[in-house]
């Protein structure tokens, strides 16, 4: 599906992307792939719960691979699963997945060390049409890749500056997206704060 891959390019770019921890983006593409299987009318929403829809193509083997698989794991009995629901189970692990897939792909290649600014070994987007691709849609500043990336980069308020979605479907999934985002990061700040009091008991007790 374009946007999930649109949206992993965006993200592992290290010109021009989000510096994105690994969870934050698994969440962001398990909305990216809610998205695109709106668009694709595989699936419709009641509020905030996913519907299964009728079998949808997007025309292009490798992402209807990906629409397939995300459409596989959808929830198709009442009572449906929300979107909230969807993004914690289904991005279990995504970011992983997608990077592998992309990997293989020759979408994502291994940069050698250079300088400083790169781990060796680390996953760059390649020189191709798809990384091209996302770039464009990133530089025209299009209003669901915007709103992910600023997820991204913490979850802020999707008030104020952000763009305008006309989709209440598809602006439901980006909140979702914007929420989950915000409740991890407060998770880790807990447990940093959790382990951060039990190395002081530790060192106080000699340990």
């Amino acid at each position: 599906m374009t946007t999930p891959r649109d949206l992993l390019i965006i993200a592992m770019d290290v010109e021009s992307g989000p510096t994105a921890e690994q969870g934050d983006l698994s969440l962001a593409l398990a909305g990216a792939e809610v998205v695109d299987l709106l668009a694709a009318r595989a699936i419709g929403l009641d509020g905030d719960h996913i519907v299964p829809g009728g079998a949808a193509t997007l025309g292009d083997p490798l992402l209807d691979a990906a629409l397939d698989a995300a459409a596989a794991s959808l929830v198709r009995e009442a009572p449906y699963e929300s979107v909230a629901d969807w993004l914690w189970r289904r991005g279990l692990g995504l970011s992983a997945s997608y990077q592998a897939v992309l990997e293989e792909e020759g979408q994502l290649v291994r940069q050698r060390r250079r300088g400083f600014s790169l781990r060796a070994g680390q996953l760059v987007p390649a020189d191709s049409p798809a990384r091209r691709r996302a770039q464009e849609r990133w530089r025209s500043e299009d209003p669901v890749l915007v709103l992910l990336a600023q997820a991204l980069e913490g979850g802020d308020d999707l008030a104020g500056d952000a763009p305008d979605v006309a989709d209440d479907s598809v602006a439901t999934v980006l909140a979702a997206v914007n929420d989950a985002v915000v409740e991890l990061a407060s998770v880790r700040q807990r447990r940093a704060i959790e382990n951060a009091a039990f190395d002081n008991i530790w060192r106080g007790s000699g340990g």
